[in-house]
């Protein structure tokens, strides 16, 4: 990794840990702006071992995937993560402008069911603090959310390593609440911090 993508990293982690937005490793507590809810395409269940503490995960399939997010066939869920942490803005022109995302993530590859952890940041590009496998992708795809980010499909473009995200070919944004740009006035160069919360579901090539 590059120096500069090393010092993003860095300072990503530390936005985050800063706001005090690391994600609860309980993620099955009752708090519902807190919990790690992740939308499939099927019917609800439960994952066990899901977290680093064996607490279960429960997918509640509250709003179907949109069609458009859906990887092509010939791709597989390998990995789903829950988010946690803030999308930075930045005025220019007297207009906010998205900057980078900064969160944190909790999860389990969806085979083994093997927890990891990981972080998010300018790229967009996600990194196992687990594994140190890292995957960048570009957004190709997007389903508006009301007063919220958009989910999104993405599409790998870097990758690197040999753990959860070193083979990754997609990767979906789902579930978002909040991290939508601020509507205030502002003045050029000041930064805005938005929370949000997410699910993140990685895919790899079948085979």
């Amino acid at each position: 990794m590059s120096s500069n993508a090393r010092t993003m990293n860095t300072k990503a982690f530390r936005a985050v840990a800063a706001l005090g937005l690391i994600v609860a490793v309980g993620l099955a507590t009752a708090s519902s702006a807190q919990s790690a809810s992740i939308t499939t395409n099927k019917a609800a269940t439960t994952d066990k071992a899901a977290t680093p503490n064996g607490a279960a995960v429960t997918n509640t399939a509250a709003t179907p995937v949109p069609a458009a997010l859906v990887p092509p066939a010939g791709n597989h869920e390998v990995a789903r993560f829950a988010a946690s942490g803030v999308q930075i803005y930045q005025c220019v022109g007297g207009v906010w402008t998205f900057v980078e995302p900064a969160a944190s993530l909790v999860g389990y590859e969806t085979t083994s069911h093997r927890p990891n952890q990981a972080i998010h940041f300018r790229g967009p590009s996600w990194e196992s603090v687990t594994d140190g496998s890292l995957v960048e992708a570009k957004s190709i795809a997007s389903s508006p959310v009301d007063g919220s980010i958009p989910q999104l499909l993405l599409q790998a473009g870097t990758t690197r390593g040999d753990g959860v995200f070193g083979k990754v070919t997609y990767v979906q944004r789902l579930n978002t609440k909040g991290g939508a740009a601020p509507t205030s006035t502002c003045t050029d160069g000041a930064t805005q911090s938005v929370r949000y919360t997410a699910a993140y579901h990685f895919f790899a090539a079948n085979g």
